[in-house]
């Protein structure tokens, strides 16, 4: 790299990984996002960036996985000697001891970065997560709620949150031990040396958040407490909302936010849904009624290999038959949490995979037969393994949407040209309004 890197990080899904480019974006911190530890020529017209993220697929692999890969990932991160390397995680935290493990990632990357303490922030008041004497809230339908009574996370059909205290819902996942910086802490006036004191204490440090003071003041203790050859964190987009503030009192990224124009409305787009939150649901519902053809997929017959391919044809033909009288199309595996959520969780990470190849796949085939210009893929556990079947390298960002945070419009680079420069918006399973997949369409903020 030419220039000093300020962070590096991996993401455990996709759309998490675009959701901290976002956050990094929207405050002049220019960030490209690869699918896979790139060559030096995808690399070199980015030498420049300020931060570089890596997209992964660990919120929905096991520990053994994670062993190998995420070693591998995390070490090619830690080599570009960015000032913090950062694990990504959900803003809701769901995760479990044998799929998306955060307790594994807090050790490997403990491990490699040889580091006594690991700082953890989850908490973002931008995007409606709060974390308050470690126990971590969530909005839903203009209601906070505690993560554990969530009507969507509690319920989640791979991960279901059933801990609201981050600290015990961790501790199922690692030995670790694990401390917290309180809001009395945070507010206190003497925080650095009681961050001191807790972090020679602990392997882990849990960071209330509760609003942008707390956030701001998050910020500073990261940036004070980080080692000089580079420190790893974890958490959501949470660290990167909380350093800005902390890099543009220390003049290192600009202290205006950058515009970003509108590309306007196109006249049709494709979306495939591999997401099971209900929220997802409403939004395939109002799309419906604002002139998308929406295609419903047999989960059950599409992770069978005797009925998969018939359809997958099936999905195909219709469509490309709704693109072909000018429709948007979207083409979902599930509308909401019980939609053949036992089959799916039944064939494991196969059946995962495979859904999110398949859309994928179907993405592909559309933009082809149509030269689409912009496209949406929801579902965290699903936008990486359909991504990857665009031959797209790289992610930069298009459009920011402050108004949904945390999933932006993309430009994809491909070396393919029927993807290079295509619109691409990844989209969490919690993420969005209702008129998430209309408002991408007509190209507005």
């Amino acid at each position: 790299m030419s220039t000093p890197l300020l962070l590096s990080y991996y993401g455990d899904d996709l759309t998490g990984s675009t959701d901290v480019m976002e956050a990094l974006s929207l405050n002049g911190v220019e960030t490209v996002l690869f699918l896979a530890p790139p060559s030096e020529e995808q690399l070199a017209p980015f030498a420049d960036f300020p931060a570089i993220g890596l997209a992964g697929t660990s919120r929905s692999e096991s520990p053994d996985w994670m062993e190998t890969h995420l070693n591998n990932a995390l070490a090619w991160l830690q080599s570009l000697n960015a000032s913090m390397c950062h694990y990504k995680v959900c803003s809701t935290f769901d995760s479990a001891p044998d799929i998306g493990n955060i307790g594994k990632a807090l050790e490997i990357g403990k491990a490699l970065f040889a580091q006594s303490c690991v700082p953890l922030v989850v908490g973002a008041p931008q995007l409606k997560r709060y974390t308050v004497f470690g126990q971590h809230f969530a909005a839903f339908d203009g209601e906070v709620h505690r993560i554990d009574r969530h009507p969507v996370m509690s319920r989640h059909p791979v991960t279901p949150m059933a801990e609201a205290d981050l600290r015990l819902h961790l501790a199922k996942q690692t030995q670790l031990s694990i401390g917290l910086a309180d809001v009395l802490c945070i507010e206190s006036a003497n925080t650095d040396s009681q961050v001191d004191q807790l972090s020679r204490s602990n392997d882990v440090l849990l960071y209330d958040t509760l609003n942008r003071n707390h956030q701001a003041k998050v910020g500073t203790q990261l940036w004070r407490t980080r080692l000089p050859d580079g420190s790893y964190v974890v958490g959501s987009s949470a660290v990167e909302y909380a350093l800005v503030d902390t890099w543009r009192k220390q003049a290192l990224i600009p202290e205006n936010p950058p515009l970003f124009s509108s590309p306007g409305a196109v006249e049709k787009i494709a979306v495939v849904s591999g997401s099971c939150s209900e929220v997802t649901a409403r939004q395939i519902r109002h799309a419906e009624t604002n002139e998308f053809r929406v295609v419903a997929i047999d989960v059950v017959k599409l992770i069978d290999d005797r009925t998969h391919a018939d359809t997958m044809n099936k999905a195909l033909k219709e469509a490309i038959e709704a693109l072909n009288h000018g429709k948007s199309v979207i083409v979902y595996s599930a509308l909401g949490p019980n939609s053949d959520a036992d089959a799916v969780h039944q064939g494991g990470e196969k059946a995962r995979h495979l859904i999110g190849r398949s859309l994928g796949q179907l993405l592909r085939q559309m933009v082809e037969a149509h030269g689409l210009k912009r496209v949406v893929i929801a579902g965290g556990d699903t936008s990486s393994h359909a991504l990857s079947q665009l031959g797209v390298h790289a992610l930069t960002t298009r459009l920011p949407l402050p108004e949904t945070p945390g999933s932006p419009l993309c430009t994809a680079h491909s070396n393919q040209p029927a993807f290079d420069g295509l619109e691409v918006a990844l989209k969490g399973g919690q993420i969005g309004s209702e008129s998430y997949f209309v408002t991408i369409r007509d190209g507005k903020a």
